[in-house]
């Protein structure tokens, strides 16, 4: 199922077999090099006590209204995780990040992403400039992650012909036909 991460907020966690309560996703993990969810932070305790644990996307057994876990021993602090320290530190980040063409035309920022519920894979990236927003762009044209951009293959005729080289150029001009003007 392709789920927005801002429908995903706030929905309940909880544990498979007692269906109890154990708090609420409150963030995402996101590999910048794999598209790959690696999991979610979630907000537990009371109103004036709450911290964050973090939930690998492999303990979860069901994904929608609400997100059933096979454990509650799945949440630990984000600490003891090794496998996502990294990613942690890396400042290249998906989420609030700018998004500009190859040829650094910029977007827009990534305020929201889509993923797939199934394979925990990010695909689609929602950009917003100023109050619109833009045209959501799937994961699939994302070339690479920077810790000032995410750089995306752009949908302009000028990105193309940036990738043309003046030889392939001058090869196509002599093909087309002559128009007056």
């Amino acid at each position: 199922m392709q789920l927005r991460f801002s429908t995903c907020l706030g929905i309940p966690v909880m544990e498979e077999q007692t269906n109890e309560p154990i708090g609420v996703l409150s963030g995402i993990v996101l590999h910048p090099d794999t598209g790959k969810v690696e999991g979610f932070f979630v907000r537990t305790g009371g109103l004036f006590s709450s911290f964050s644990l973090f939930l690998p996307s492999s303990d979860i057994a069901r994904f929608g209204v609400r997100v059933s876990i096979r454990s509650r021993d799945s949440l630990a602090p984000p600490g003891e995780f090794l496998r996502i320290q990294p990613l942690l530190a890396d400042r290249r980040t998906v989420l609030g990040q700018r998004i500009e063409t190859k040829a650094g035309r910029t977007v827009g920022r990534c305020v929201d992403v889509q993923f797939d519920s199934v394979v925990m894979q990010l695909t689609w990236l929602f950009p917003r400039r100023f109050l619109r927003w833009g045209d959501p762009i799937p994961a699939t044209d994302i070339l690479r992650v920077t810790p000032q951009a995410i750089i995306v293959r752009g949908p302009r005729a000028e990105d193309i012909v940036e990738e043309i080289s003046t030889e392939e150029q001058q090869q196509l001009l002599s093909v087309l036909p002559e128009v007056e003007g």
